[in-house]
């Protein structure tokens, strides 16, 4: 298959074997990673996987540092994240399209399912979220600091397959460490996103990511986001359905949307020298 892989990682010894296992078709993996404490080097090497370490500072950059600086097999790059598998539906398609595809697509787009509890709570976790994840390389950047977006002069195609996602497979307290750097990032584009202007139009896209995008702008600007955040995921896209996970997932949700808020505002009031 003309696909090289690319796992982006920090102290993922839990969950990089199974992420592994499931890549064993593929000849050329590389694991990105940001100078991680524990066996997530030594496991990638027993696995037969390149590591490249590199000091992250964003995921924009990590994720062009991977595009830019680093040579591959093959001119296709797939980015999978440590806590994702790939099924073998979703190999088996890949390896199909892209022995097909003309030279004017230059990204496929992969939706995720997401567990919790054992179970994949399709309507608490907003599903589906589409993710551009299968690039030609050379013709892909990305950009925006987190929840990435990835930009492209060709055309763009969607897989019918998904990618498993397991983001509390190393307990609740990583998913809280995680989220709570990633609402640091998230209350600093949400201060850049003042300053963006929105066409509601743009609701109405045939391109489910832009779509989205224009969605999130709007609901950003809306006062009360993480109880609208819990209201649309678990009484209007159905997370009631999902049982305790749903409920779990959509309380989770709407905390982190409360995190974003307040660190939002800690650094406004920090900018007019008001105590916190």
């Amino acid at each position: 298959m003309n696909v090289s892989v690319l796992i982006l990682t920090l102290n993922e010894e839990m969950n990089l074997p199974r992420c592994l296992a499931s890549l064993k078709w593929c000849d050329d993996i590389v694991v990105l990673d940001s100078q991680s404490t524990d066996q997530t080097a030594v496991i990638a090497r027993e696995h037969g996987a390149r590591v490249v370490e590199r000091q992250f500072d964003n995921y924009a950059n990590q994720r062009n540092f991977g595009l830019e600086k680093i040579a591959y097999a093959h001119p296709w790059l797939l980015f999978v994240d440590a806590d994702e598998v790939v099924t073998p539906e979703l190999a088996a398609e890949i390896e199909e399209v892209l022995g097909n595809a003309d030279s004017g697509i230059c990204m496929y787009r992969i939706r995720r399912k997401d567990y919790l509890l054992g179970q994949w709570i399709r309507r608490s976790s907003g599903y589906p979220t589409w993710f551009g994840r299968l690039v030609r390389i050379g013709r892909v950047r990305v950009e925006r600091e987190i929840n990435e977006e990835y930009v492209t002069d060709g055309s763009v195609q969607l897989l019918k397959e998904h990618l498993l996602h397991y983001p509390f497979n190393k307990g609740f307290h990583a998913w809280f460490e995680k989220h709570n750097r990633y609402s640091s990032m998230e209350s600093e584009c949400l201060a850049k996103r003042d300053l963006e202007t929105i066409s509601i139009m743009e609701l109405l896209s045939s391109d489910p990511v832009r779509s989205r995008k224009v969605l999130k702008s709007i609901v950003y600007r809306m006062p009360g986001r993480p109880f609208l955040m819990f209201c649309g995921l678990y009484l209007i896209r159905g997370g009631f359905l999902d049982g305790r996970a749903g409920l779990m997932f959509c309380l989770l949700r709407s905390f982190y949307e409360l995190m974003i808020n307040c660190k939002a505002l800690e650094a406004e009031l920090r900018k007019q020298f008001l105590p916190v």
